[in-house]
């Protein structure tokens, strides 16, 4: 058995895996931009995550841009059949490494096909829409027009699951009445917690959640707080945050990322956390909303 075991599985749309995966995003340079400084590392520690159980990996083809995923093929193709490999579309980097807005019909279609080569596939398994907001604040607006193409790009076979991201819940109730959504992948941890009740809905009828960003956007003195528990408990706070997060509802997924295999065991020996309750306590009252 697997140490990612002690931490249990969750549906993440037609397939089942284990609930901390692996987030690809650092892979690439700084702000997902240009090379890793170090490839062989990472390789290594996409290999590392494999051969410690991982069977979820988040990914993209703007990060870097293409950087990721090429490194993913090198390393792992071909890939385990319990892999679930999930990207994301709606956005591509100016040559400045701006993160912008791509979701006309064109650039998702183009976005969809550019993942499938690069990762060496013929059907993605979860392709999310994302949407390029202010990841604080996501603006509303209607999520119809984006999902019917993916939704095509599902019925032609090249999708086989559709999640949204960075999306408001006024949005995911949308996406959920025009398709089937497989999973939610929003900005949530210790301090932001808008989400709670979205969380808990999408639970009830058994949708995976998505969290990013785990220690983002904390206040100098939730960050005090978070240290003192991590001490407390011989624990990085990093560890702390994700057992948080993995205790706090059934359907969340966990997909820390990380170059350094290192901290890729940090991560993954969070399966094994039992934060007491004293110590959620104390966690639950830094929250910000």
């Amino acid at each position: 058995m697997s140490a990612l075991d002690t931490a249990g599985t969750y549906r993440l749309g037609d397939r089942t895996v284990r609930r901390i995966g692996y987030g690809a995003m650092q892979l690439a340079g700084p702000n997902a931009f240009g090379p890793p400084r170090d490839r062989s590392a990472a390789l290594g520690g996409l290999r590392a995550a494999i051969a410690s159980g991982v069977d979820h990996i988040d990914t993209s083809d703007y990060y870097g841009p293409h950087i990721t995923n090429e490194l993913i093929r090198e390393a792992l193709h071909p890939y385990p059949a319990d892999l679930m490999l999930v990207t994301k579309v709606g956005a591509k980097r100016g040559v400045d490494g701006s993160w912008n807005p791509a979701a006309s019909a064109d650039e998702l279609r183009g976005a969809v096909h550019h993942n499938l080569r690069r990762l060496g596939l013929e059907t993605l398994e979860l392709v999310n829409f994302r949407l390029m907001l202010d990841e604080s604040l996501p603006a509303e607006g209607s999520v119809e027009e984006p999902l019917a193409v993916l939704d095509a790009l599902r019925q032609e076979g090249l999708i086989r699951n559709i999640g949204i991201s960075n999306a408001t819940p006024a949005q995911v109730r949308e996406a959920r009445r025009l398709i089937e959504i497989a999973c939610v992948q929003n900005k949530f941890n210790l301090a932001h917690r808008g989400d709670e009740a979205l969380i808990a809905e999408l639970a009830a009828d058994g949708i995976a959640y998505v969290p990013f960003y785990p220690l983002s956007g904390f206040s100098d003195q939730q960050t005090a707080v978070l240290d003192e528990i991590a001490a407390g408990l011989g624990a990085t706070p990093m560890q702390v945050a994700l057992a948080w997060l993995l205790q706090h509802s059934p359907n969340i997924l966990l997909i820390p990322g990380t170059s350094s295999i290192a901290h890729l065991k940090q991560n993954l020996a969070v399966a094994g956390f039992v934060l007491p309750a004293e110590a959620v306590a104390l966690l639950d009252g830094i929250a910000t909303g």
